[in-house]
This record gives structure tokens, C-alpha cells and sequence, in this order.
């Protein structure tokens, strides 16, 4: 470590001096110096131009969490250690700007649904649980907002629509996407916030024409729709915060990586990497 520091400051002070202070002498200075580097630093340095390239890949939004979770996917064997270790020391912090714009109204006379869901977002079969929510995008000719539908056991969007303004109309669109798309059986529970969009009369007289059942967060709970605001999260720290559109034309265009990536619909259900658990031993016996 002493000699690291001299390496990092030889440019502002000779080094004898630097190893009179730290204490250390110069023959083990400039020996450290031509020492070969060990097996793990060779490692680091070929696991580091992965770690750099991927970072490119994500516009340098993916922190060491995700990082490690892509390398693995490449059939790397990495520990999120290491790869924090290596983006910390070298400088790559995954950066995001905000923007922000109020698009929930709760403030109306519509009806409000009770909490069916309560923060269960587990789902054992596809078109059991959908979430709602309506989202924006800045361009330069104003905002674009963008309202969307979730199958919550694929995490995948069954239903989305744009539009330049906020009415009951733009969620109207994306429910009718996911429901011409999905087909779905009655009994499915539909999970919105209480915005006046989906408490208008129209909008959940569609959903109890499919037999759906509604639900709706608790007053100012963001926590209870939170499976479609880490879809909106991701989407916007990937690209919308990252991208200057400067119509709204060109930000419904299916040129960008993310539109075609998790915005499109698509009518087979997204197969998750479920959780397979090891075989554990109980009294002395071999179970799975």
C-alpha cells in the first residue's frame, strides 16, 4: 500500500523523500516496481476491460450489482466485491439526472378500489397479476407520456401507449393493447394507483367487462406499485435520461434499443430464470 502511494505521488515529490516519510526504502521501492504482476493482478486487469466494456454498453448506467449480474450472464465467475473493488478504484459510477412531473391525481370523486394486492408481486402463471401506470418523456417539443401494463409474473409490458396529453383516454389504449394481446381469463387482478385516469368510470367499466378485478394503491404509497416504477426507473436511467429527443415523433420511433427491447408487446409470456434450490440433507437423508 506504501508503495502505491509513492507510485501515485512521484509526479509532485521525489521519492526519496516519499520513502523517508512513509518510512520505506528505495531499493524495495524500485523493486516493487519491477516485480512481476501476481496471477490475481493479471486477473483483474482482463476482468477490468470486461467490466469497462459492459459500462460502455449500459451508457454508463449499471453500478456494480447489476455489473456483476451481466459478467455472470457473459459465463464469467465474478463476486460483486471484486467488481465494486474494480469500477470504485477505476472511477465508474453508474450517474443519473432526474426530471420530474407530477402525473398521479388522486385529487377527484371517482370511486377507489381496496388494496388487492398488498405488495405481493408474485404471480404462479401469466395474466394472474397486472400492474398499470403512466410515466413521461421529455422531448424538446414538450413531454410525452407513456402509460404501460405489466404482466407481473413474466415482468414484461402486455400492453403500452403514448400520447402529448394526460386523460383517461392514453391508459384506455394501453388496457385495450394488453387485453386484444393477452386475452386474459376472469379473476385476473389489475393493480393501478388511485390517479383519476384509472378511477374514471370508462376505465373500470372496461375492466369489469373481462371480469378483472381492481386494485389500487393506498393514498401516496408508491411502494404498492412498485414493480411498474422499477420498469420506469430502469427505462429512464438506460435511455430517457441518457437521449435528447427532439419531437415526440421520434421518441415513439422503434429505433432505440430499450423500445425494442421491453416496450414491445409480445404475445408468448417471458419465460423468468426461476429460483432452483440445491439438495439439502435432513436427518441424514438426501431431499431437493
Amino acid at each position: 500500500m506504501r508503495f502505491a502511494l509513492i507510485d501515485g505521488a512521484k509526479a509532485q515529490f521525489p521519492v526519496h523523500r516519499l520513502c523517508r516519510v512513509l518510512g520505506v526504502s528505495q531499493s524495495g521501492y524500485f523493486a516493487w516496481r519491477g516485480r512481476r504482476a501476481c496471477r490475481r493482478q493479471r486477473d483483474d486487469m482482463v476482468l477490468l476491460a470486461h467490466v469497462r466494456s459492459a459500462f460502455a454498453l449500459s451508457n454508463g448506467t449499471y453500478g456494480s450489482p447489476r455489473m456483476t449480474r451481466e459478467l455472470r450472464d457473459s459465463g464469467l465467475t465474478v463476486g460483486r466485491r471484486r467488481i465494486a473493488r474494480l469500477m470504485r478504484d477505476n472511477g465508474l459510477r453508474a450517474r443519473q439526472k432526474r426530471r420530474f412531473k407530477r402525473t398521479t391525481d388522486s385529487h377527484h370523486a371517482w370511486p377507489v378500489a381496496p388494496n388487492l394486492l398488498e405488495q405481493d408481486f408474485t404471480a404462479t402463471r401469466p395474466d394472474k397479476k397486472w400492474g398499470a401506470d403512466i410515466s413521461y418523456v421529455w422531448t424538446r417539443e414538450g413531454w410525452l407520456y407513456l402509460a404501460v401494463v405489466i404482466d407481473l409474473f413474466a415482468r414484461r409490458v402486455v400492453g403500452w401507449a403514448t400520447g402529448d396529453r394526460l386523460h383517461r383516454d392514453l391508459a384506455l389504449s394501453a388496457l385495450r393493447k394488453a387485453l386484444a394481446m393477452r386475452h386474459p381469463a376472469a379473476g385476473l387482478i389489475h393493480h393501478s394507483d388511485r390517479g383519476s385516469q384509472y378511477c374514471s368510470i370508462d376505465y373500470q367499466a372496461e375492466l369489469k367487462r373481462h371480469g378483472i378485478l381492481i386494485s389500487m394503491s393506498g393514498k401516496g404509497n408508491c411502494y404498492d406499485n412498485a414493480m411498474v416504477e422499477t420498469f420506469f426507473k430502469t427505462l429512464k436511467s438506460e435511455l430517457v435520461w441518457r437521449t435528447v429527443f427532439y419531437t415526440r415523433q421520434e421518441a415513439r420511433s422503434g429505433h432505440w434499443p430499450l423500445h425494442r427491447r421491453v416496450l414491445q408487446s409480445r404475445p408468448a409470456p417471458f419465460r423468468p430464470r426461476l429460483h432452483k434450490p440445491g439438495a439439502v440433507r435432513k436427518n441424514g437423508r438426501r431431499m431437493n
